[in-house]
């Protein structure tokens, strides 16, 4: 059990490095934040049900958890070479791409909720 403690707390410890270091690095990061900071107020403002208000705002979590994920993409390609390459930028621009498609289906979902 206390082994378990041990890596628990440790992967809290490199989880939160994480969402330290793309709150700091990362401007898209930040305002995704803040637009999930307005979205999930609206969704716990308005009368929706607890489903409803639950899916909106899971869907905002994973947009920011896609965008970590394209944060640790974009250091991995930057990691490899500097260089200007197009499997780079591909790898790249499809990361974004990632992160697109999540949050137009967050829309898609508030759309869908509100005209219910």
């Amino acid at each position: 059990m206390m082994f378990f403690l041990r890596q628990l707390r440790k992967r809290c410890i490199w989880s939160w490095a994480g969402l330290v270091l793309c709150w700091r690095e990362e401007h898209s990061f930040r305002s995704w934040v803040w637009a999930n900071v307005v979205s999930a107020a609206l969704a716990i403002a308005l009368p929706l049900s607890a489903a409803e208000t639950a899916v909106l705002v899971m869907g905002g979590v994973i947009v920011l958890a896609l965008e970590c994920l394209n944060t640790a993409l974009e250091r991995i390609v930057d990691d490899i070479s500097t260089d200007q390459r197009d499997a780079a930028r591909q790898a790249k621009d499809a990361g974004s791409a990632v992160v697109a498609v999540s949050a137009v289906a967050v829309g898609i979902a508030w759309i869908v909720i509100l005209l219910g």
